[in-house]
């Protein structure tokens, strides 16, 4: 990821140990708020400095932790599911009756992919407004395809497609390995979605040798994505080694993907091969995100587009409605969307191009009044709202442009 997306999360870490995480959510929409321009000094003691240093290190320490854990879409979902859960938060499910108070903390998740939690104020009332923060969880990345099995000139290769406006060269000559989710055909008959990431790199994708692309820094490095864009993941054993004796009776995997890739995911899972049913896996990259620079002031990592706006955004509705009187006094409802497929277009069921966001601002204003909520009293709450995109830019060191 560039460099300026690296600095800005860091530099908005920093800024939120002076002020508060929950500030996106207690300011009044750009269109009401009343602009100054007469200066004001502010002072701070080296205590309060002090303070302002620890917790913007616990801040940028825990982001980290957040990237290190978050490999796919799947994964940013499930961590963001466990920070609400220890944070006090109740899971709804969207096919259950939702019983909401006032002062109430929720979320919901939609395709273990995408997520929407939100706090009711204590003096929330019908036609009141929702503040929202929006983020995505998916980055670009290469993803397994549905028939990934590949074999050539003795090696076994994993094939993959494109996903988002990546820049793909960056893919050549890393460790690699595969995360996503996994679904299991349980004893009982049901099925069982759950995710799954295997750390050690068991994949790379090696650039050409010098003296066979002679030209590649006159005339550039233009890959063919098809071709030379698949990983090499084995070396093809003969029959009646460990591999052949590893394939799975499932006809449909045993063709689409190598058996012995299927059997590292059981060995992860702890399942059986023949209990797999389907996949849905990235290649990820498998260095750790950390700190990086002279002074440590910079993050080096992946998936900063868009997981560092997921992580603030609900790092600051956790830290705005952690006690009863972060919203004893809020008026309005804080909420928080990480979508999924924005690399895409997003016009997909869990994508913010789904009604899901509105769908679920209507239900919320209707479980609180106790009713189906009037048209007129809905359209007063969407007209006190206010969204507001969170996303990241990229850099280099092309500064001319």
């Amino acid at each position: 990821m560039a460099a300026i997306a690296r600095f800005q999360v860091l530099h908005l870490t920093k800024a939120s140990a002076i002020s508060p995480p929950s500030s996106p959510f207690l300011r009044p929409p750009p269109l009401l708020r009343r602009i100054s321009t007469t200066p004001r000094r502010c002072s701070l003691s080296i205590s309060d400095t002090s303070k302002c240093v620890e917790s913007s290190k616990s801040i940028v320490n825990d982001l980290l932790d957040y990237l290190n854990e978050s490999w796919t879409q799947f994964h940013a979902t499930a961590e963001a599911k466990r920070q609400l859960i220890a944070a006090g938060f109740n899971m709804l499910n969207e096919n259950d009756d939702w019983d909401l108070k006032p002062g109430g903390r929720y979320f919901f998740t939609r395709n273990m992919s995408s997520l929407i939690a939100f706090a009711v104020g204590e003096k929330y009332t019908i036609g009141n407004g929702f503040h929202v923060i929006a983020a995505h969880t998916d980055s670009p990345c290469l993803k397994l395809k549905p028939k990934s099995a590949s074999t050539k000139s003795g090696y076994l290769m994993l094939n993959v497609q494109t996903y988002g406006g990546g820049l793909w060269h960056t893919w050549f000559d890393r460790d690699l390995s595969v995360a996503g989710r996994v679904i299991l055909r349980t004893e009982d008959g049901s099925f069982l979605h759950k995710v799954v990431k295997i750390q050690n790199p068991i994949l790379r994708v090696p650039s050409l040798a010098i003296h066979l692309n002679k030209t590649v820094n006159t005339d550039g490095f233009k890959p063919n994505l098809e071709t030379h864009l698949v990983p090499l993941f084995a070396l093809k054993h003969e029959k009646g080694s460990k591999e052949g004796k590893e394939e799975s009776e499932n006809s449909s995997l045993k063709d689409a993907h190598h058996p012995l890739l299927m059997k590292m995911l059981s060995d992860e899972l702890n399942c059986e091969v023949d209990d797999i049913v389907t996949v849905e896996l990235n290649i990820c990259d498998t260095q750790p995100s950390c700190l990086g620079g002279a002074n440590n002031e910079f993050i080096f990592s992946g998936r900063l587009d868009n997981l560092a706006s997921s992580f603030c955004a609900l790092r600051a509705l956790v830290d705005s409605s952690t006690s009863l009187e972060d919203l004893s006094n809020e008026q309005a409802i804080r909420m928080v969307a990480l979508f999924d497929n924005e690399e895409v277009g997003s016009d997909s069921y869990q994508g913010a191009g789904a009604p899901t966001l509105f769908e679920a601002m209507r239900r919320v204003s209707d479980c609180l009044s106790h009713k189906s909520s009037g048209e007129c009293d809905f359209s007063r709450g969407i007209r006190h709202s206010f969204l507001g995109k969170s996303s990241a830019s990229a850099f280099s060191n092309s500064f001319e442009r």
